[in-house]
């Protein structure tokens, strides 16, 4: 979710949104559904399985969808949930701000809808709902799906402490929650607890500053971090290390990449280098910068590649072919789990529809393809 004023004018901001809105109108059929498409971009791969992809839309536009890449026969397919479920209310909602994938589910939060979207994992087919304030992002562990919250108004400035839902994946029922600190972000697990990146976006600048830790037996917060300000993405690698990013305050305090030992629960390194996201595979972390600046009113991109086993930057870009000059807001990467192919997702000007990028391990180009709005989320179907 991006605050469009950080980009346009306001005047400018309401004619194009005009314009977007007559758009849709008119490529939506006579039911309200917008048509999705079928392009072919890669060879059929009938040894791997797909993956969904889910761009968040605007806020306040109901504009989120979901996209489905068939490795089956190469089609990238777009906004499939309207046409595999007509009668839900609102399509799939306002803000798909994370998805995921546990056993025969598929759950995507949508944000501004206060739910979690319950889809089976081949079909689409939508199972249930989950319904969550303002919402965020969701992990899994034994049987259970975690949910973070705000618990608060969008943009509640007086909002107090966020919270995490369990959640049966059986029932879809929530059995507890547990209070950590204001705007709560992404999660991981490692072992037997919850790492959780607190951020106080809704009050700047008394942003929060800490990770929750919370021990999944007692589901009882008993630990919180101080790392810095504004935290957000939350990934655990495989030697038990936490990386956490922190936003700044998109003035004087820049962007930063930080490394938590969960045997001890300390912060035991940091990388002075812009981090809006990362996705882990094996000893390498994939890490890109879409770094706004109020001063400036513009966005710094950048890319590195980190080995998290000796904990040293590798490389300053990871795409080798130069299409990274191509790639104006990138918003969302993943690494495929079998072939380690790298995806990367522009979100452009946040209005018109973004691009999704598969490069191959090696940084070249394989091919692109026109997604939805604000492209973001990514979830592999297991074999």
């Amino acid at each position: 979710m991006r605050i469009l004023s950080r980009l346009i004018s306001c005047r400018n901001l309401l004619l194009l949104l005009s314009a977007a809105i007559i758009g849709l109108s008119a490529c939506r059929k006579g039911n309200g559904i917008i048509p999705g498409e079928e392009t072919q971009v890669g060879q059929p791969d009938t040894l791997r399985n797909g993956f969904y992809l889910l761009n968040e839309g605007n806020m306040g536009m109901n504009l989120s969808t979901l996209d489905y890449y068939d490795r089956s026969t190469g089609i990238y397919k777009s906004n499939i949930y309207s046409q595999i479920n007509p009668g839900a209310t609102k399509e799939l909602g306002d803000v798909g701000n994370d998805i995921g994938i546990y056993g025969s589910k598929l759950y995507a939060v949508i944000n501004m809808s206060d739910k979690v979207d319950v889809l089976d994992t081949h079909s689409a087919k939508r199972i249930g709902q989950i319904s969550i304030r303002n919402c965020r992002y969701v992990t899994f562990y034994k049987g259970k799906a975690y949910v973070s919250s705000y618990a608060a108004t969008i943009g509640d400035a007086s909002a107090g402490a966020g919270y995490i839902a369990e959640v049966d994946t059986a029932t879809l029922q929530i059995l507890r929650t547990v209070t950590v600190g204001r705007q709560p972000e992404e999660m991981a697990i490692v072992g037997d607890k919850l790492y959780i990146a607190n951020s106080g976006g809704y009050s700047p600048p008394r942003y929060e500053r800490t990770v929750s830790v919370v021990d999944m037996n007692t589901f009882k917060e008993i630990k919180r971090i101080d790392v810095a300000i504004n935290l957000h993405r939350v990934k655990a690698d495989k030697y038990g290390d936490v990386y956490v990013t922190s936003r700044g305050d998109y003035y004087n305090i820049h962007s930063k990449l930080y490394v938590i030992d969960t045997q001890k629960d300390i912060v035991k390194d940091s990388f002075n280098l812009a981090a809006s996201n990362l996705a882990i595979a094996g000893d390498s972390a994939y890490v890109y910068s879409a770094e706004w600046s109020y001063i400036t009113n513009k966005n710094t991109v950048s890319y590195a590649i980190i080995n998290v086993k000796d904990e040293t930057k590798v490389t300053d870009n990871f795409i080798t072919d130069g299409i990274d000059k191509e790639i104006r807001t990138p918003y969302g990467i993943a690494i495929d789990p079998e072939n380690g192919d790298i995806y990367v997702t522009d979100a452009k000007n946040y209005l018109l529809p973004g691009t999704l990028y598969c490069f191959s391990k090696a940084g070249k180009k394989r091919w692109s393809v026109t997604a939805g709005n604000i492209p973001a989320h990514f979830a592999f179907i297991p074999r």
